[in-house]
This record gives C-alpha cells, sequence and structure tokens, in this order.
C-alpha cells in the first residue's frame, strides 16, 4: 500500500457544470489528486464538464466516475475519455464498473449488468487509446474501429464495484479498484479479494492465451499494469461537517443508492435489513426520493458513510487507510459543499499523519 494515500473527489453534476468545475479547481488548490465526475443519465453529461475541468486545472487528474458500458457503446466511451486526455495533456483516468442498479432500471438495462462486459469495454478501450483498429465480438460488437488522434499518456482504469469477482477482476486486469465502502470492514474484505486477483496476474503473452476461464470473465492478458501501481481507492459517501446531525443528515440521499445496491452479504456484515434496502431501491425506481431517503437508519449511515464532524472523519480516514491506498471523497461532500472540501482534505493529512506514526 502506498505510504502517501491517494486524496479524490466525487463531482456530481446533479449541480450546474459551472458549480461542478468550480468545485473540481477548489478540490486541486486543497490538495486533492484526482477528480472522478459522476455518471448518470439523469444528471448532466459528465464529459461536459471534464472538459471544462481541463482547461481550469493544472494538476488534478480527470475521469468519468464511474461509466457503465450499456448506456454507451465501450469505443465511444474510450473515444471520449481520450478526448479528456488530450484537453487535460495526459491527465485522464478512466472509472468504469457495472453501474447503478435502481437507475439502469429505469432504462431497462438492469439486466445488462456484469462483470464481463466491463472487462471487455476497457480491455477494448486500452487498445483504442494504444491506436489500434478494433474488432470485437463479445457483450458488445466493433468493426475495426478507433480513434483518429493519438492519445496522450497513460490513461488508468479503475474498476468501480463492491462484489467480490469484480474486485478480484480489478485486481487481476486493472490499474485500480474504486471499492464502494466507507467502512474499515468493507475495505479490509476487498483488499483481499484484490489481493487474490494480483496472485493471478497474467505474465504476459498474447490474449485470451492465458487458458483462464474462471468466473472473473477473462479473455486474455492485458499485461500493461505495474502490480506496484495499484491503488484500491476506498470511494467513500463523505459528508462532513462542525454540525455532526447535520452531516450525518446530508448524507442520507447517497447512503439511500449506496443501501439500495449492496450485496446480501454485505448488508448481513452489518446487520442491516435486506428487505428495508430492497423497499429503498423500489422507491428510487419510482422517483419517490424523499421516501426512500426517510428509510435510511442510522445504521446504515455508519455502515455507508463516513459522516459527522472532522474528527470522526478523520479516525474513519485513518481506520480505512490501514487497508485501502487512498480515499475518493464522495457525494454528498457535507451540508456545505464547498466548505466540505476542506474539511475533508484537512481531516485526510489528519488520518496520513495518524497512519504514519
Amino acid at each position: 500500500m502506498s505510504d502517501d494515500p491517494t486524496l479524490g473527489i466525487e463531482l456530481t453534476p446533479e449541480h450546474p457544470i459551472p458549480a461542478v468545475v468550480e468545485r473540481g479547481v477548489r478540490a486541486e488548490k486543497a490538495g486533492y489528486d484526482t477528480a472522478f465526475v459522476s455518471c448518470h443519465y439523469n444528471n448532466r453529461d459528465p464529459f461536459a464538464a471534464l472538459s471544462r475541468l481541463a482547461d481550469e486545472t493544472e494538476e488534478l487528474r480527470l475521469g468519468p466516475g464511474v461509466a457503465n458500458p450499456y448506456e454507451m457503446h465501450p469505443v465511444t466511451l474510450a473515444a471520449k475519455t481520450a478526448t479528456v486526455a488530450e484537453l487535460s495533456e495526459g491527465r485522464a483516468v478512466f472509472g468504469i464498473g457495472p453501474g447503478d442498479p435502481s437507475t439502469l432500471r429505469n432504462l431497462g438495462l438492469e439486466d445488462e449488468r456484469g462483470l464481463r462486459s466491463v472487462l471487455e469495454a476497457f480491455k477494448v478501450a486500452q487498445r483504442v487509446w494504444d491506436g489500434e483498429r478494433v474488432s470485437h465480438d463479445g457483450t458488445f460488437e466493433a468493426q475495426n474501429a478507433g480513434v483518429n488522434f493519438d492519445v496522450p499518456g497513460e490513461i488508468p482504469v479503475y474498476v468501480g464495484g463492491e462484489g467480490p469477482h469484480m474486485c478480484r477482476m480489478a485486481g487481476k486486469h486493472a490499474d485500480g479498484l474504486l471499492f464502494n465502502g466507507s467502512h474499515p470492514d468493507d475495505v479490509a474484505w476487498a483488499r483481499a479479494r484484490v489481493e487474490e486477483g494480483i496472485a493471478e496476474r497474467p505474465d504476459g503473452g498474447d490474449a485470451g492465451n492465458d487458458g483462464d476461464s474462471g468466473d472473473d470473465g477473462d479473455s486474455g492478458d492485458d499485461g500493461n499494469t505495474d502490480t506496484a501501481d495499484f491503488e484500491l481507492l476506498a470511494y467513500a459517501s463523505v459528508s462532513i461537517d462542525s454540525d455532526r446531525e447535520a452531516a450525518r443528515e446530508a448524507a442520507r440521499p447517497p447512503v439511500a443508492f449506496i443501501a439500495s445496491g449492496a450485496a446480501p452479504p454485505v448488508l448481513d456484515r452489518h446487520g442491516i435489513d435486506a428487505s428495508l434496502a430492497d423497499d429503498i431501491g423500489k422507491k428510487i425506481s419510482a422517483g419517490a426520493f424523499s421516501e426512500a431517503f426517510d428509510l435510511v437508519t442510522p445504521a446504515m449511515i455508519d455502515a455507508f458513510s463516513m459522516a459527522g464532524t472532522p474528527d470522526t472523519v478523520a479516525d474513519r480516514m485513518a481506520a480505512v487507510f490501514e487497508h485501502a491506498d487512498g480515499v475518493v471523497v464522495g457525494s454528498p461532500l457535507g451540508p456545505n459543499p464547498d466548505e466540505a472540501i476542506t474539511l475533508a482534505a484537512d481531516a485526510t493529512r489528519r488520518a496520513r499523519s495518524h497512519r504514519s506514526r
């Protein structure tokens, strides 16, 4: 694990693009390393925000977090991310995962979610970024597809997910895992799954020849990633404020989405009623957001967010850093998001200091 944990931020284009960009600039000044712009069909276009951020920032790494390969053809997704790389002069990252089931359900895509489609999408993207014309026949089709410009720099791939096979696949094939978790017990579990995948990384050779037909959906060797650089990042719902109760109340919306999509073993680990989590998901899909948020329990907030005062959040981050290489400070940030960006950066520095002692 890294001696100096990464600090990322999730920027959500449920807010107007100028506000998203302003927060990205604020985050860079506060010391954040990476900004992931969240991807949901019912929000503003994340790539519009990323293009603006590329112009307004100098060092911040930028990318979708996380995109899915169902709403948009994977080659088109690769081209859009390559455009971010060009605009930012090589600062692009690529967050890709199976997507949020409660929103994909609205598009009739919930049944499309799966590990193999994510794996195939980013492996094809890597070939496109390398300048290849790609033909592919799998969970999607492409015929002699590519981009007509050079892609600057390397674009690291971060798989977003929380299931055992997705975590293992990330360890085996990607540059990092964006683990949808905020609790040290969950992150410790994810670390073990990632290490299983890293132990299975192919040593090289032609795609399709590593002989693995296991449950990670492997379709061959990527050979692109130095395992020493692999990053497990806790993609955490953070709500930080000097007012503890205000912080916890602000955490309800993202916690509702997380709880509704959590796997049964995760719910069991925290003693959360699976039927209640299912009810929350159904209300979200129906657009009854207030009703869904009202069903969120204190136990859900404790399990699925870092919510509270700066001291509380710093302590939780320090515990998470025992197992993770960094944290992505995710929605809602706090009751006052602009102030929370600075508070969370300060909490992370304190957590880093605690870890180094």
